[in-house]
């Protein structure tokens, strides 16, 4: 079983064509299916707004079939997150309908319980998750806020105590914006969730779905992350990580780097993406020359300085 699982949120969106799927499609194309060789896992995006039906669950199943360790994250529905009334126990009922597909094949990596910044620390607010977690108790869940409220001890031990997995994310830092972090609350997995840091878009009122997640983390950004992640790792059995910087294709560059950062494993990378993002042209060169990722030619240099250096000092 994979210590850590990469992917994208979601896998359809038009500024990938030509980017991530090729520009030129054989007979029976699925961009599912397409993604599944080169990510380990795909955060669902679409259930989000509408609950998935168990034939739309199927199908997925059938796209991935020949990855045996794929897996899926499903966002749960805005009407429990955001709207936050006038629910009924039918909703409840056709949602988890729409995965239970997912979660009898262990494809399901997790239901992700995502709020927005305005959700805040307050007894309401705790006592609806309290409510949230026995509605969807069956799934393994895992929580995302974004308001520093919310950064407290006695709340990731509210979670441990349901069995939730709490969210580390990266965002754009405004006043009380949570920060980047490296909490374990359920030692099965954790999750990770990179969002890019679009300073400028991320709070514009008139700023579209692509400009708040416009964004192509460097090397040196991501190195941050993955001594996060592996210390994740080091208390709980699986980290799944998930790229939401969707467009014209960065979330899968930037997951394709973080694979590369964290084991070194030799990677398939799409031929458009290698045209279009230069540092996916050095992973595959490193790769072709036998180097296990891209910091080994780093120490290697370090350590012809150091014998440098030692030679001098003879």
């Amino acid at each position: 079983m994979k210590k850590y699982y990469v992917g994208t949120a979601g896998w359809s969106y038009e500024d990938w064509e030509g980017v991530v799927y090729p520009p030129v499609k054989g007979r029976g194309f699925h961009p599912l299916e397409y993604l599944a060789r080169f990510v380990d896992m795909v955060e669902i995006n679409s259930t989000f707004y509408r609950p998935a039906s168990p034939g739309m669950a199927y199908a997925w199943l059938r796209r991935v079939q020949a990855y045996a360790d794929f897996l899926f994250s499903v966002k749960l529905l805005q009407l429990f997150t955001h709207q936050r009334q006038g629910f009924s126990q039918k909703d409840v009922d056709d949602f988890k309908k729409g995965i239970a597909p997912l979660a009898a094949r262990q494809r399901l990596a997790a239901v992700l319980i995502q709020f927005p910044w305005s959700f805040i620390n307050t007894a309401e607010n705790r006592e609806y998750l309290e409510k949230l977690f026995s509605l969807f108790a069956e799934f393994p869940l895992a929580l995302e806020v974004r308001h520093s409220s919310w950064d407290r001890p006695e709340f990731y031990d509210f979670l441990k105590e349901y069995g939730v997995c709490y969210c580390n994310i990266d965002q754009p830092i405004f006043h009380h914006s949570i920060k980047p972090s490296a909490i374990v609350t359920n030692p099965d997995f954790s999750y990770v969730r990179l969002h890019g840091r679009n300073y400028k878009d991320w709070f514009r009122e008139d700023a579209g779905r692509d400009d708040r997640y416009n964004y192509l983390y460097s090397k040196e950004e991501l190195e941050e992350w993955i001594g996060r992640i592996k210390q994740l790792a080091e208390g709980s059995n699986r980290v799944f990580i998930v790229t939401n910087n969707h467009y014209r294709g960065q979330a899968l560059a930037n997951a394709l780097q973080i694979k590369n950062m964290l084991t070194g494993e030799k990677l398939q990378i799409p031929a458009t993406m290698l045209e279009k993002y230069p540092v996916l042209k050095e992973i595959a060169r490193k790769l072709e020359k036998g180097q296990k990722n891209l910091f080994e030619e780093r120490e290697d240099q370090e350590d012809q300085t150091s014998e440098k250096e030692d030679t001098g000092s003879n």
